[in-house]
């Protein structure tokens, strides 16, 4: 950090009888600021740490004013302007390890805000991944259901038409019976022709009910052998069925467990964060308490600083003075002239001292110092 400062004193007085206040002027020629970049948080603290280096310069310069006031028993040695010795140095140093260590911590809290939003980000894509596959496994699974309801409807028809032929098989059967009750009924005849023609039908319909009896056996006995060998084929389809349905029910299970595990990961992880964020405001406040302090202090140092060089520049305001109207008695007094005190007062009336001190600074010391004193008479 270098600056440097030029300060500019101007005495101006008219009369033994009356005092001008002085005029104080110090202008900044130039200063370094210190840029910080700590990541996020970090880097709202850059203009308040640059202002504290801005204070730190102010007060190198005004403890050099200090430093440069004479006190009024000390008129002996104002007679050769540039004879100050150089002032001595306060050391800040404790303030800027201070900045630094706060400087590390911001740094490190910012990391660690960044480690935990990626944390949760990372926590927040693994969480999609599994709400996807368990949306494709639930996909899945009732696919797996709809097949395995279609199967059941199908051996439920298939179950329902064997109950149907079982049915009709036992009306055949009974009609068979009745059929044959009524023939033995009927077998004595009354007349030999009408014998001769029962005979005849009930032959035809013997034989039309033994064809229609082995048609329909065939037939039925086709129908339950087909419905049998489409069970038995499917009896292990349903059996893989039911196993990866069980598969992916414990798949789901594990899922929603694993689902459950991160929101309670990331609940946590929030609450860390809102503590950290706690903390961190609770240092903030802290660090603005001390930056007040330290602009408070400014403050004094500055009104003090003010009100020294307005003593000093009445001081030499007076030495100036008085320095005048010795010289003046001195020439007089030399040249055995007479002279009168009113008008040595009225010549010596209005005289102005110009003292410009310009200061280099480099490091928190002192490279080079210039003083230039003028006295310019009206």
């Amino acid at each position: 950090m270098s600056f440097t400062t030029h300060s500019t004193f101007s005495f101006n007085y008219q009369s033994l009888g009356s005092v001008q206040l002085p005029s104080h002027q110090v202008r900044p020629i130039s200063s370094g600021a210190a840029n910080i970049y700590a990541g996020g948080l970090a880097t709202s603290m850059a203009g308040g740490l640059a202002g504290i280096g801005g204070i730190q310069g102010k007060k190198e310069t005004m403890q050099d004013l200090n430093d440069q006031d004479l006190l009024p028993g000390e008129d002996e040695n104002l007679g050769t302007p540039g004879e100050e010795g150089t002032p001595g140095q306060r050391d800040w140093g404790h303030y800027f390890k201070t900045i630094e260590g706060l400087r590390a911590q911001i740094f490190a809290s910012a990391v660690d805000n960044a480690l935990i939003v990626l944390q949760i980000d990372n926590a927040w894509l693994a969480a999609d991944d599994f709400r996807v596959k368990y949306e494709m496994e639930l996909a899945m699974h009732q696919s797996v259901e709809s097949d395995i309801h279609g199967l059941h409807k199908v051996i439920d028809d298939t179950n329902v038409t064997r109950l149907q032929l079982e049915t009709e098989i036992e009306a055949f059967k009974e009609e068979l019976l009745f059929m044959k009750n009524h023939e033995e009924e009927l077998d004595v005849p009354k007349y030999q022709d009408l014998s001769k023609s029962m005979a005849d039908i009930w032959a035809q319909y013997d034989e039309l009910a033994q064809k229609n009896q082995e048609e329909l056996d065939k037939y039925w006995s086709q129908q339950i052998e087909e419905s049998t060998t489409v069970v038995t084929t499917q009896t292990p389809e349903i059996g893989e069925a039911e196993m990866t349905l069980t598969e992916l029910r414990h798949t789901a299970q594990s899922l929603e467990i694993n689902l459950d595990s991160m929101r309670n990961l990331k609940a946590s992880l929030e609450n860390s964060l809102r503590e950290v964020e706690t903390h961190y405001v609770m240092q903030m406040e802290q660090l603005n308490g001390v930056l007040l302090h330290l602009e408070s202090e400014l403050s004094q140092t500055q009104a003090r600083g003010q009100r020294q060089a307005q003593e000093y520049e009445a001081l030499m305001n007076v030495k100036v003075k008085l320095e005048a109207g010795i010289a003046t008695y001195r020439h007089l007094l030399e040249d055995g002239e007479d002279f009168s005190l009113t008008d040595t007062l009225v010549n010596n009336s209005l005289q102005t001292i110009q003292k410009t001190i310009t200061r280099k600074i480099m490091d928190s010391k002192v490279e080079s110092e210039t003083n230039d004193t003028k006295i310019l008479r009206c």
